[in-house]
């Protein structure tokens, strides 16, 4: 078990908790020898559900949580008088070593205070972002930051550049991310106080590949890797995206289905609509690490099924395989002494 890669499940998180979680947790397993889950939550519902299923016995095990932190609870107060939550025994796992990563489709608010009170910042990083990858036509990119950080400053914005670098550059593979700060305009005297800000100090970042302004519309074509805004830009472009996506889906099945030859097209069509559609699905990408902590902290959507949740899972073996949380502590670091 020493080659294992540990991941923390959130058993009760969600609104398909536990059913979909528990099935994603064997899917990941059932698909690599390489992961151990640890699934946190109520025993007696956590083995209901596991019965159902076949899966290598020593590659699961369960830790019991008697308590479970609501989505509408004031996520400060939840954490600290909930100790025996699921949420807080996954955090305490990670940050006792015990586990290399813990997911959660749990309460967002609940899990951005535990990463930061209970898991801890890696010395030098001001605000850890929350970063999803979202599928555009050439691949992927980073959004970075879609939901930790809404009131955001210009060195913050700098460091989610440089973090969302190293992500794209050693999990996926992109040898030099092109960086890009969302605005209204591709000309540099354009945007908020914010944006005017950040984007000279990006110009001076000699270790990314800055390319300048991105418009939302540009994000699906994916002429950037790594998109750098704050947290309030970065929800709405990824619930956007996400509400589009679906919305695009329902209309092209609508329009399918509408007459007889259109039911005849389809049929032909169906393959490749899939395929080309399954590229779109942001769900196959995983969840939204919240990087620049001393442990890896995966969220999920509130609504995710078992395939989000295998696809989570996965995705920590590679975060864990390419030491991303050593390569980003290293590049602070020596940032930061460099402009000693």
């Amino acid at each position: 078990m020493q080659d294992m890669i540990k991941v923390a499940v959130d058993a009760m998180g969600g609104d398909n908790a536990p059913h979909e979680i528990v099935k994603g947790a064997v899917d990941a397993v059932n698909m690599r020898k390489d992961i151990q889950v640890c699934l946190i939550g109520r025993s007696e519902a956590v083995e209901h559900e596991l019965k159902q299923y076949t899966y290598p016995k020593e590659q699961i095990i369960l830790t019991h949580a008697e308590e479970v932190i609501e989505t509408a609870e004031p996520p400060v107060m939840a954490i600290r008088k909930k100790k025996q939550s699921s949420i807080v025994i996954g955090m305490n796992l990670v940050k006792q070593k015990e586990m290399d990563a813990f997911v959660s489709a749990g309460s967002s608010g609940a899990i951005l205070v535990g990463g930061q009170v209970i898991v801890g910042r890696i010395k030098g990083i001001e605000r850890p972002p929350l970063a999803p990858l979202i599928p555009t036509e050439k691949g992927v990119a980073l959004l970075i930051d879609c939901g930790a950080n809404v009131d955001a400053r210009p060195s913050h914005l700098v460091q989610f550049a440089r973090i969302g670098s190293i992500y794209m550059k050693y999990v996926v593979g992109i040898k030099n991310p092109k960086v890009a700060i969302v605005n209204i305009g591709a000309e540099e005297e354009k945007g908020n106080a914010l944006v005017k800000e950040t984007y000279p100090l990006l110009k001076e970042c000699e270790d990314i590949h800055f390319t300048g302004s991105i418009e939302a519309r540009e994000i699906p074509h994916g002429e950037a890797d790594v998109i750098v805004c704050e947290a309030f830009t970065g929800n709405v472009i990824l619930k956007l995206y996400e509400g589009l996506s679906s919305t695009l889906l329902s209309v092209v099945k609508k329009g399918l289905m509408s007459t007889f030859v259109s039911k005849i097209g389809a049929l032909l069509i169906k393959p490749a609509l899939k395929e080309t559609m399954k590229s779109f699905d942001a769900s196959a990408y995983g969840g939204a690490p919240l990087l620049g902590l001393t442990g890896l902290v995966v969220k999920i959507h509130g609504s995710s099924k078992a395939a989000e949740v295998k696809n989570a899972i996965i995705q920590c073996v590679a975060f864990k395989e390419q030491k991303i949380n050593e390569k980003i502590k290293n590049n602070i670091v020596s940032s930061e002494k460099g402009k000693e």
